[in-house]
Order: structure tokens, then C-alpha cells, then sequence
């Protein structure tokens, strides 16, 4: 990857709710003299971030501001061209993404996003991994609350289990958080392309080599932990994907891995209604005329809680690890999941890859593959907790 870019980082969205998080955290924590820009269609709304962050930190009047927009292959090209990295919030990505992401495969362009979509991971990977792996580009989705928490959590409770053994995590996930209507208008997409996501996780299986001598499974069946008090159901969302992935390229985890993930909710109730809920989303979802009162229903993307409730919110997932006799059990917990925890490993991430000692890896790779214990190291500095509470 060429290293005399204009830029080592170009942040994409940041007129977005979790976009303008992001600028403003890297305003606050990009260490001086990082080189940094901010790209757009709408060069008054940049101006306007710009002024924002400016207040955090005056150099930041100084950021340069890139013309870029999904709808113009010719711009997102020139931007991927310009920086070492691109950092992407404008979903959803099904809608919006491709052509970025074809852009940094192409000019060997390291590329993030906050994506939660898994046929649209799954169609980058069957189009664009190759290619990436031929320029040297790192292709990495979901880093956000989809699905770092979850694929570092996972990562770091296996490196302190025993090597070379089949190993078991479960990870437990709760929270108290509101969602933005971008994040529900993603979900909506996703549920009403169930037949999509299906189709391109089957060419994305004729397509990846399977790790030789080594298999990987997911479980989805409930299971009940003692730590949790309540019940809990399977998470049918990306972040198992996101494991089982790191898992098939990490020898570390083991001859045979297997990973099951989980909601935890504490009462009979909330646990009925949140999957009778997921069940009337699914289905209403799949014909134009419920979907459309679906996207009615829920805010406009754009919008977000307030820094009030986000200072109220919080998050822990508890893994549970088993595996040549011993078991561990740790935690990654944080605040509010969804904007700021997100905000902050994203740019965590973005930086994570400018400036770390990593390993030499190319294509579509995951946080843990890519970043892993580095960036388990940024996250615990950033706040963010990893740490083991038995065993």
C-alpha cells in the first residue's frame, strides 16, 4: 500500500449522526499531526461538521474537505485514491456500499465500516476479496457494536484457553440502549432481502476456502448460564459470522471451535415479546405496503438519541469459554453501544490500522484478524473493558 498519500484517514458520512461521533472523537483523540479529512456530496453540511469540530480542537478548522458520493464512482475512486484509509458510515451499506468498497480494492485502500448486513459482508467478499488481496487493501466491516465486542471478546477469551484442543465460547450479550433510525432502517432492509442474504451466503461458501483439518460451527440453540439471570435466545444478527470467520483463520482457535451467541433479557415477557417482535418485523417486512408502514414507524436516518439518554446507556457481553479441562469466563462491557461505544471503535480502528504494528494481512479480515490484540489494546485505553471474571 503506498505510503505518501495526501491523507492517512478519510471519513466518509460525517454528516450522519454516527458519522459526526466519529469526527468528533477523532477530533478529540487523532494523535497531532495526523492527516485526516472528511468527505461528503454536500459541501455545506461538511463546512458545518468542520466549524463543530473546530470548537474541540482549532486545527481542525483546517480539515480538508473531499467531494464523494455513492452515486459517483468517479469521486468515491478519487478519494480511495488520496488516503491510506477510508472510513465509511453511510449506510445502508446494501444500498450504498459497493462502490466504495470496489473503489479501495482497487487502489489498495484500507476500508472500514459499521455495516450489521450480512449478504452485503457476504457479496463484498464473493466481488472484491480478491482483488483486495491483489493491491495489499484490508477490507473490514463491522466495526462498531457489529461486531467488535463480540468477535474481540470471543478472540481474547480464547487466548486464555489451553492450545490445540476443541474449544466452546458463548457469549451473553446485555444492554439498555435506544437505536437511530438509520440503525432500524438497515435492519428493515435486511429483513426484507431474506432470499438475498441467502443467495450470497451460498456463493460466498462455493468461492472461501475452508480451513484445512479444522472445522467451525455455530450453535444456535438457547442455552442457560447462571451468570445471567433471566433468559436468554439466539442473536440472529452478523456477529457470529464476524467469530466463526476469525475463528477459520486463526489457528488458535483450535482443531474444532464452536461459538453460540445470545440476548440475555430477565424476565419470562420481554423475552416472549422481543421474539414474537423479530418475528412480526421479519414477516411484515417481506411485502412493499408493510414494510413501507415499517419504515413509517421508526425515525428517519439521521437521527439519534440524545446525549442524555446515550449517557444513561451501557452494555456487557459475558463469554463463557471451555476447552481441554479448563473454562474462563470474561467480560467486555462499555457505554452507550450504539453511537458513542461505536464511534469510538471505529476511529479506534481507523487509527488502529494507521499507526499499529500489525500483522501483514489483505482482503476481507476481520477486527481480530486484522487488528486483534492491538486494538484490544487502543479499546481498553479508550475505556472499554476486557477482562476475566472467572477462571
Amino acid at each position: 500500500m503506498s505510503t505518501d498519500r495526501p491523507y492517512e484517514i478519510v471519513l466518509y458520512g460525517a454528516t450522519g449522526f454516527t458519522g459526526g461521533l466519529t469526527a468528533e472523537y477523532l477530533a478529540r483523540n487523532a494523535p497531532p499531526g495526523t492527516r485526516w479529512a472528511l468527505a461528503g456530496r454536500d459541501r455545506g453540511k461538511l463546512e458545518a461538521v468542520r466549524d463543530r469540530l473546530a470548537a474541540i480542537d482549532p486545527d481542525c478548522a483546517k480539515l480538508p474537505l473531499l467531494h464523494a458520493d455513492s452515486a459517483d464512482a468517479a469521486s468515491l475512486e478519487e478519494v480511495a485514491r488520496a488516503t491510506r484509509i477510508v472510513v465509511t458510515t453511510v449506510g445502508p451499506y446494501a444500498a450504498h456500499g459497493e462502490p466504495l468498497v470496489a473503489a479501495c480494492a482497487a487502489a489498495g485502500t484500507d476500508y472500514l465500516d459499521l455495516t450489521g448486513e450480512p449478504g452485503f459482508v457476504d457479496r463484498m467478499y464473493v466481488l472484491h476479496h480478491e482483488e483486495a488481496v491483489r493491491t495489499g487493501a484490508r477490507i473490514v466491516h463491522a466495526c462498531g457494536f457489529d461486531s467488535i465486542p463480540y468477535d474481540l471478546g470471543a478472540y481474547f477469551t480464547v487466548q486464555r484457553l489451553p492450545e490445540d484442543v476443541p474449544l466452546r465460547v458463548e457469549g451473553f450479550a446485555r444492554f439498555d440502549a435506544d437505536f437511530s433510525g438509520g440503525t432500524a432502517h438497515s435492519a428493515i432492509g435486511v429483513f426484507s432481502d431474506m432470499p438475498g442474504t441467502l443467495r450470497a451466503e451460498r456463493e460466498r461458501r462455493r468461492v472461501e476456502p475452508r480451513p484445512e483439518g479444522r472445522r467451525i460451527r455455530l450453535s444456535r440453540r438457547a442455552v442457560p448460564y447462571a451468570r445471567v439471570s433471566g433468559w436468554t435466545l439466539p442473536m440472529p444478527t452478523l456477529d457470529p459470522r464476524i467469530v466463526a470467520r476469525s475463528a477459520a483463520a486463526l489457528d488458535r482457535y483450535g482443531p474444532v471451535f464452536t461459538y453460540g451467541q445470545y440476548v440475555a433479557v430477565r424476565r419470562l415477557p420481554a423475552a416472549a415479546g422481543l421474539a414474537a417482535g423479530m418475528g412480526a418485523a421479519v414477516a411484515l417486512a417481506q411485502l412493499p405496503p408493510t414494510r413501507a408502514l415499517l419504515l413509517r414507524l421508526v425515525d428517519a436516518p439521521g437521527d439519534g438519541p440524545s446525549a442524555e439518554r446515550r449517557a444513561r446507556s451501557w452494555f456487557k457481553v459475558t463469554f463463557v469459554g471451555e476447552g481441554g479441562g479448563h473454562r474462563v469466563v470474561t467480560e467486555v462491557a462499555g457505554g452507550d453501544p450504539g453511537y458513542d461505544e461505536t464511534a469510538k471503535m471505529l476511529a479506534e480502528s481507523a487509527l488502529c490500522l494507521a499507526r499499529d504494528d500489525l500483522p501483514e494481512t489483505a482482503g476481507q479480515v476481520t477486527t481480530a484478524v486484522a487488528m486483534g490484540d492491538a486494538l484490544i489494546r487502543r479499546l481498553d485505553r479508550a475505556g472499554l473493558t476486557f477482562r476475566v471474571v472467572d477462571g
